[in-house]
């Protein structure tokens, strides 16, 4: 791999310009892993954005019986576009945004252990999320639903190339995230700073961690199916067509495999952020911190073991289904230890209420919510009784909106300072949190009883006189809220990037390495590499190794210090004489990431685009491989 070195001496960042870091194509061609981040979050809020609008329309639909503004086939379009655009497309490669940009700053690192395969992947699920949406433009959207169900999927019930679209798309941003998490893996294990063990690691690392595991050892499950699909769909085989000897169940197996597995890669990076939020703002360790890691990775395992709760109303049996009844009782308990380390953290501490902070206490409450009716459906009989009713539509929004996106913003206010170097306005983070918290609630929480009520999910219409009307009229003026509440976020974000107080190093007083160096941080990260002692070095750097301050004042010595000289902060921001080596920009990783897309068409429009796409991928990889230093 091709690298150049930077000979730094001096002592500000701003003596090292090894390249024009200005310009469009210093983005395209940028394998940074804090631009990116950037380019990860920014895309991923776009599709935030468009994902939300396809809820409104949803809403808007239902606001009154009889309703048919939208119609039914549209309808079918809007809640899986919607659904698959929230969890694929903005969940999730948000959460990669916090991972390219925190992971290897939190660990002390100069970069990811791939940087040219990181580019590959951001611009893979940029690719893949454009290939879906496209289907729109073509008057194909995917209207089978989210989870793709066969054989509704198939071809005899869905002809066109409205799945082809989701199948394919799906594929290709699957393959960005798989070459994601070696990625991390790799970089986590390997590129630590010295001294920094694994029980040392911050705990947004450590789910991190467990994330890239899920991913890797998932993705190839849902991969299997969808390759399936694709050739039922495009090559006649017949893995769920029942009349030639298929099994339909086969996919539903395969697709829960995974996608139980990926509630918790959406809902992780939320408990890790929030981890790292609520200490600082407490001005107090992690309370029991091993137990919050230990539980993040027992979530992990057991993960794999109760795919089959989202099959009781298949008919597995009664065997099977107490087998995953307990498994999803025994589940609850990790989740439960970290609710109870969370509130044992801001117990007793010194709160300090920032809009982070606001964000995580929301966070923990809402998804208590949501955790508490979905091990409701540990119960075969409660879970047959409310499947497929508006009831599971509001416990996957408490546990995926109040969880994981709030988690989600929690982070943005916690790390906009870093990333941007100035601070996020806190009157109007404040009011993006109160607009947004009775929004979500005023939208959600009714779901609760419409689905008691017996309101199935996904329909487009409903009969007056059923008792639906009056909640799904409240439902729909709450979301129109939650969109208001996002203008504010926008605003706040836009200004503040702008013309936003300048943020300093640490403006949190917080206990991680990323906050030890500029905001934002240079192109190398650390001129020094940190030697790590605990798993709050800051916190100790500027308070010694007893657990923490109980204020938040920075105008203390420690060890005859002031804390503007100490040892830690000077260290990592002191530039010395030796080079540090940083990889080249480079434009192939584009190229290659466009070959998967190329191939992804080729099976809509024709083979040769199929052979077109692998000789594009293959010619891309081999000059990544092969370029020259610069």
């Amino acid at each position: 791999m091709s690298s150049r070195e930077a000979t730094m001496t001096g002592t500000t960042a701003g003596q090292h310009a090894p390249h024009n870091n200005t310009g469009l194509w210093s983005w395209i061609t940028t394998v940074d892993h804090k631009r990116i981040g950037i380019m990860y979050g920014i895309t991923a809020l776009f599709f935030f954005f468009v994902g939300g609008l396809e809820a409104l329309l949803i809403r808007y639909q239902l606001i009154t019986p009889l309703n048919d503004a939208i119609g039914a086939d549209n309808f079918n379009a809007l809640f899986t576009m919607h659904a698959t655009t929230m969890i694929f497309l903005a969940i999730m490669p948000l959460s990669a945004a916090f991972f390219n940009f925190m992971v290897p700053l939190q660990i002390g690192a100069r970069d990811v252990a791939f940087p040219r395969l990181n580019s590959f992947s951001f611009w893979v699920f940029l690719f893949g999320g454009i290939f879906i949406n496209v289907s729109f433009l073509v008057g194909a959207p995917p209207d089978g639903g989210w989870f793709g169900y066969a054989p509704l999927s198939g071809k005899m019930y869905s002809p066109g190339m409205n799945m082809d679209f989701w199948n394919l798309g799906l594929q290709i941003v699957g393959l960005a995230s798989l070459v994601a998490s070696f990625n991390f893996i790799v970089t986590i294990f390997n590129m630590r700073a010295p001294g920094m063990s694994m029980m040392r690691m911050p705990v947004f690392t450590w789910m991190t961690l467990v994330v890239q595991f899920l991913l890797a050892l998932s993705l190839p499950l849902i991969t299997v199916g969808l390759l399936f699909l694709m050739f039922d769909r495009s090559f006649g085989t017949n893995f769920y067509v029942v009349a030639q000897g298929g099994d339909p169940l086969l996919w539903q197996h395969l697709f829960w495999l995974f996608g139980h597995p990926e509630v918790y890669i959406l809902i992780l990076p939320a408990f890790g952020i929030v981890s790292e939020v609520l200490p600082t703002f407490s001005r107090k360790p992690l309370f029991g911190a091993p137990f919050v890691i230990f539980s993040g990775i027992a979530i992990g395992v057991l993960g794999f073991g109760v795919w089959s709760h989202h099959m009781f109303a298949s008919g597995m049996g009664p065997v099977a289904d107490s087998a995953f009844a307990a498994a999803t009782m025994l589940i609850a308990i990790p989740t439960g230890v970290k609710i109870f380390n969370w509130l044992a953290t801001v117990w007793g501490g010194h709160i300090e209420l920032k809009t982070p902070m606001y964000f995580a206490l929301g966070f923990v409450a809402l998804f208590t919510i949501g955790g508490l009716s979905g091990v409701m459906h540990a119960s075969p009989p409660i879970d047959l009784q409310q499947t497929d009713t508006y009831f599971i539509v509001a416990h996957i929004h408490y546990v995926l909106f109040g969880g994981a996106v709030f988690g989600l913003f929690c982070g943005i206010y916690y790390w906009f300072p870093k990333i941007f170097g100035r601070m996020m306005d806190e009157t109007l983070g404040k009011w993006h949190f109160w607009t947004m918290l009775i929004s979500m609630n005023l939208t959600f929480f009714p779901m609760h009883f419409l689905g008691i009520h017996g309101m199935p999910r996904r329909i487009y219409t409903y009969d007056q006189g059923l008792g639906f009307d009056l909640w799904n009229l409240v439902s729909t003026i709450g979301s129109f809220m939650l969109g208001a509440s996002m203008l504010i976020f926008v605003y706040n974000a836009i200004k503040s990037a702008k013309s936003g107080e300048k943020a300093g190093n640490d403006p949190w007083d917080a206990a991680t390495l990323e906050w030890a160096i500029p905001s934002p941080p240079p192109e190398y990260n650390f001129a020094q590499l940190p030697h790590v002692t605990s798993m709050r070095p800051l916190w100790d750097a500027k308070y010694g190794s007893h657990d923490a301050p109980a204020d938040s004042s920075l105008d203390v010595t420690v060890a005859g210090k002031h804390v503007a000289d100490l040892d830690l902060v000077t260290h990592v921001n002191q530039m010395s004489d030796e080079p540090i080596h940083m990889p080249n920009p480079s434009y192939w990783p584009i190229v290659t990431a466009a070959g998967p897309t190329i191939m992804a068409t080729g099976v809509l429009l024709g083979w040769w685009l199929i052979v077109a796409g692998a000789l594009v991928t293959v010619f891309g990889a081999f000059k990544w491989a092969f370029e020259p230093a610069e």
